[in-house]
């Protein structure tokens, strides 16, 4: 028997007495329902405590010092822009995730079976043509506001003490961001494709010193094949997804502390 006082507050009816819209009434019933089972909102108020009171040093806001309202600088889009750069990826994982049932990373055959499973998603399968499409484009709105988004943060001065590690964490970001691109580019190996392949093994061998090691293991040796088409697949699909939900997840709870910075 657990010594602990049950929670008798009613839960159900503090909700009831609440005008609430659909999308706030389900997020705080999950949130409710997960609460009694996990006891988050206790772990979370633990961890923001911590974080004050080893983070002293924090300086305050403009907003904060001045006593300005601020909520301006949490809601307005064109200024923040990382919330583009993550809806654009959300997206992007969604239409890529069913796009993955219907694609086949193999260079077999006269015509490569990786471009006839594109060809086939486009022209026969219902909404085929549409789903590509949002996950072209969402690939693409992401590497252009990811961009927007540093080129903001410098020019606003955003990137500096205390928020240096953050701006690092972003570099990276852009960089595997510009990656998933490219692995992206390589699946349909189309003529488009093998080209933009040969000019990633020139790149790649261009290195000093570990030039060809780098290309052998990136596209799975000198000239374009089986094993590149293989790599780029893999990176694309199990290993790139992975390592920047986890960053992004780690840059969001930076700012989630630290807030977002303003112009200095």
């Amino acid at each position: 028997m657990s010594l602990e006082r049950k929670d008798e507050h009613d839960h159900g009816a503090w909700l009831a007495e609440k005008d609430l819209s659909l999308i706030e009434k389900s997020y705080l019933t999950m949130l409710i329902w997960l609460d009694r089972r996990l006891r988050l909102v206790d772990y979370l108020e633990l961890l923001e405590d911590m974080y004050y009171k080893i983070n002293l040093q924090m300086p305050k806001s403009h907003t904060e010092q001045y006593n300005l309202d601020n909520k301006f600088w949490y809601w307005y889009p064109l200024y923040a822009l990382g919330s583009f750069s993550l809806l654009a990826y959300i997206v992007a994982a969604l239409s890529g995730a069913l796009l993955g049932f219907y694609y086949s990373p193999s260079t077999a055959g006269e015509t490569p079976v990786a471009y006839q499973t594109i060809e086939s998603i486009m022209a026969d399968l219902n909404f085929g043509f549409m789903l590509r499409s949002i996950h072209r484009w969402a690939a693409q709105v992401m590497v252009a506001a990811v961009f927007l988004h540093m080129l903001r943060v410098y020019f606003t001065g955003a990137y500096k003490e205390p928020r240096e590690v953050n701006w690092l964490l972003g570099v990276v970001l852009l960089a595997l961001t510009v990656l998933f691109g490219y692995t992206g580019y390589l699946l349909p190996w189309n003529q488009l494709a093998f080209w933009a392949g040969q000019i990633g093994v020139e790149m790649a061998i261009s290195v000093p010193i570990v030039g060809e090691w780098a290309a052998n293991l990136l596209f799975g040796g000198l000239s374009l094949g089986q094993p590149t088409l293989q790599r780029m697949y893999i990176l694309h699909v199990f290993v790139l997804p992975f390592v920047v939900t986890a960053l992004i997840a780690l840059h969001i709870g930076i700012v989630w502390m630290q807030g977002i910075a303003e112009p200095h």
